[in-house]
Formats: C-alpha cells, sequence, structure tokens
C-alpha cells in the first residue's frame, strides 16, 4: 500500500441537457444521468446508485482485506446495499445506508469468527467512515 495521503481523481463533462461522461486516468469511462426519481432515464448509472455502489463495493474489498489479514477461508460474500435519500432540515442527503450481507462459507467454519470479521469489514470501510448517514450491517451465515 502507499503512503497516504491518497488521491483519487475523475472528471465529469456534460452538456446543459442529456448524459453526463465520467473519466478518471487509466480507467473505462462511465456515463451517468439523474435518476428516475429526479426526471432522469431508466437503466444509467446516477451519482445516488454510484453511491450505493461506493458502499458495497468498498465493504467487500475491506472484507477481503480483513479475512487475508486473518487467514480466514470463505467462499464467496454478497453485499446489497440501500441508501436512503431523504430530507431533514429541508436539505437532501443520504440518512441511512441498509447493508445486508450473505457469506458463503464451507461447512464447518467457524461462525462466530466469521461474524466478527464481518463487522469489522463494516468499522473499516473507508467509504463509509467517510459518511454521515447512519450505516446498518444485517449478515447471513451460509454454508455451501
Amino acid at each position: 500500500m502507499q503512503a497516504y495521503p491518497h488521491k483519487y481523481q475523475v472528471t465529469s463533462e456534460g452538456a446543459a441537457q442529456g448524459n453526463v461522461e465520467l473519466t478518471s486516468p487509466g480507467l473505462q469511462s462511465l456515463t451517468t444521468a439523474p435518476p428516475p426519481q429526479f426526471g432522469g432515464p431508466e437503466g444509467i448509472w446516477s451519482p445516488e446508485t454510484l453511491f450505493a455502489a461506493s458502499v458495497a463495493d468498498c465493504y467487500i474489498l475491506s472484507f477481503r482485506a480483513v479475512t487475508q489479514m486473518k487467514k480466514f477461508d470463505w467462499i464467496a460474500i454478497r453485499c446489497e446495499t440501500d441508501a436512503i435519500l431523504d430530507k431533514p432540515e429541508r436539505l437532501p442527503m443520504f440518512t441511512r445506508l441498509d447493508l445486508r450481507v450473505t457469506l458463503t462459507v464451507a461447512a464447518g467454519t467457524d461462525k462466530a469468527e466469521a461474524e466478527k470479521l464481518l463487522q469489522r469489514a463494516k468499522d473499516i470501510c473507508l467509504v463509509t467512515n467517510s459518511m454521515t448517514a447512519e450505516k446498518t450491517l444485517t449478515t447471513e451465515i451460509v454454508e455451501a
């Protein structure tokens, strides 16, 4: 890992109407638009869905890091994230992030240890640590 601070650069470009193009050095570009809730089209990533995606993605990558350090074996993980946008005090903001995680492990795996590691991943996720929204984590551990 590189020393802190880290810098992540993204450029967005758009016109008065239509989609926005996101680019970052060395990455494929990404097209976004407002979500349908704000009059945008269906089927295109929006800032709001990207926000929720960053939470789900960071959670899984944090879980990978934690389990690699602890040498904990697992088979698969799924993180469904609901990012709740509300208007407390008249300003729209994400007020809650609900993460529902299903972890698949081999038969006989220590489920108490798995649960601790799932919680630890939530605690160290740098994306959610940077957000003020309330965070909830619901987990399910299933044996393959």
